[in-house]
């Protein structure tokens, strides 16, 4: 039997957004040569809020723009079902900026290690940095978020369902599914 325990509530997400945006602009203080790029699907929605939050912030916009990963995962072949193309869209030059690469979830590593590929293939930027909503352990790959709303340990077994309103059409939330 399946528990679901409710691990962020739509104001935590909203705390999380506002903590990180203000956290950026301390570390980025040049936003002219910064960008911020989120991973299809939810990780989009999550870059545009705390786009809003740092335009907010700076008073001036934030350039953006979203990665479509499914050509550069290296489990394409395994995965059983074709996959579902999306979106993939940077209309700047990533040539020395700051990208901040925006996900909802860590797990493996492999999202994001396919994100930085993708995201390289368009040149080079100076430095990435690295949003995750939620880290919940069992990496692959040594990779790890820069900024990270959550962590939670999990089996591989779990499951964590990152639900935002534009995307998912409910209030936001984040929860954690294991098996009893």
């Amino acid at each position: 039997m399946a528990i679901e325990k409710t691990i962020l509530s739509s104001s935590d997400i909203e705390r999380i957004i506002s903590d990180t945006a203000g956290q950026v602009v301390r570390d980025f203080p040049d936003m002219e040569s910064f960008a911020i790029v989120g991973i299809q699907t939810r990780g989009v929605e999550l870059a545009a809020r705390i786009k809003e939050k740092i335009e907010k912030l700076i008073g001036k916009p934030v350039k953006n723009g979203t990665l479509d990963i499914t050509f550069y995962r290296d489990d394409i072949t395994t995965r059983g079902k074709l996959p579902v193309l999306k979106e993939t869209l940077i209309e700047f030059n990533i040539n020395n900026k700051t990208i901040l690469l925006v996900d909802d979830v860590l797990f493996t590593g492999r999202t994001t290690k396919a994100a930085i590929e993708t995201l390289m293939a368009f040149g080079r930027p100076n430095m990435i940095r690295f949003f995750v909503l939620v880290d919940r352990g069992g990496r692959e790959l040594p990779i790890q978020a820069d900024y990270c709303g959550h962590k939670v340990l999990t089996t591989a077994e779990d499951l964590v369902k990152v639900r935002l309103r534009d995307t998912d059409g409910v209030e936001d939330s984040v929860v954690l599914v294991t098996e009893n």
